[in-house]
């Protein structure tokens, strides 16, 4: 049997034509679908289809010569963050009002620059772009969620508590930072990557002049708390009217920065080896010193009891002369000789 040939612009269907199902009683079907719907179960629509209103948006990245720790804890800030968005890292050549026009590009209203200086000094800026303001910190004792290893979890891109110190409230810089921090790190509501779950918190609490950030889980049985990570303290630096600079609001009087500091410690110890130094050379001078001659020996006098003088008598006589006994010993070597 020859195979079947084609003709240009025909169609060859094999397939059969489905056939057409006619019911008799439309009144059967009905009553099935309805009895259908009834036995259905109904869930309700998930909090997240709610409609998006607050379209905050953080950039979060770095510049050049940051380290490993650096580096994962801007992935950590990234990952606890749904609506953040990552950029290249930028030139160190570059200046910072640069940093509004990525944030323009990027459809960013706010901002987390990390600035690396030296390969050990970190600063972080907190900025809102493009009007400002703008806080610099610098960012000590980091330890990241890979390096903490800690028991807590919590559901990726569910929405954070942020629980603040009752010492925001009492200073208007901090209060200030404290409105930063909020439209900064709080999950918008109904935000399409987030989660419908409140099971973290956020705690910013003030010691010793600075500003520690802490991740907490919630948990579901007893309200306990415990610890995810990651963790940093923030040394504020200066607050600034506008983003990335301008008019500054507030200067801390306390703030010694890292480069005064080493110096500090180079000094100190520079002071120490010069001590040691001069203690060697004034034992070196003492010992090459000449010893002093004394004429008379303070100590002599020390054993010295003092005694009644007796009166000197002087012999005008000479005294007699004592008697030698001759054979002194014969006696007794002739009872020896005799008792043998």
């Amino acid at each position: 049997m020859s195979a079947f040939k084609r003709k240009r612009g025909q169609t060859h269907v094999d397939k059969k034509a489905k056939k057409v199902k006619i019911v008799a009683d439309g009144s059967e079907a009905l009553a099935k679908a309805e009895k259908e719907k009834t036995n259905e179960i109904t869930i309700p629509a998930p909090v997240s289809l709610g409609k998006w209103t607050n379209k905050e948006r953080v950039l979060i990245f770095s510049s050049r010569g940051i380290n490993f720790r650096t580096r994962h804890l801007m992935q950590d800030l990234r990952t606890m963050m749904p609506h953040s968005k990552a950029d290249t890292k930028m030139d160190r050549k570059d200046k910072l009002f640069v940093i509004n026009e990525v944030c323009e590009m990027k459809n960013c209203n706010k901002c987390i620059f990390f600035e690396a200086k030296k390969k050990q000094d970190l600063y972080m800026w907190i900025s809102n772009s493009p009007h400002g303001p703008s806080a610099k910190f610098l960012v000590q004792n980091v330890h990241t969620l890979a390096e903490l290893k800690m028991t807590g979890n919590c559901l990726k891109g569910s929405r954070p508590l942020l629980s603040f110190d009752p010492k925001f409230d009492k200073e208007p810089h901090y209060a200030l930072l404290k409105e930063l921090f909020i439209q900064t790190f709080s999950t918008p509501r109904y935000h399409p990557k987030s989660q419908p779950f409140v099971d973290h918190v956020f705690t910013f609490t003030i010691a010793d002049n600075r500003i520690w950030f802490r991740n907490y889980q919630i948990i579901e049985e007893d309200a306990s708390l415990v610890e995810i990570g990651p963790r940093f303290v923030l040394n504020i630096i200066k607050l600034f009217q506008g983003s990335f600079g301008g008019p500054t609001l507030y200067e801390n009087p306390g703030f010694k920065s890292p480069n005064m500091h080493r110096r500090e410690i180079r000094l100190a110890a520079a002071a120490r080896v010069r001590e040691k130094q001069m203690v060697k050379e004034m034992q070196k001078i003492k010992r090459t010193e000449a010893k002093e001659d004394l004429d008379r020996d303070v100590t002599a006098d020390v054993f010295l009891t003092p005694a009644e003088e007796k009166p000197v008598h002087i012999e005008t006589e000479a005294p007699e002369p004592k008697m030698v006994k001759k054979n002194k010993h014969k006696a007794f070597k002739r009872q020896r000789m005799a008792r043998r």
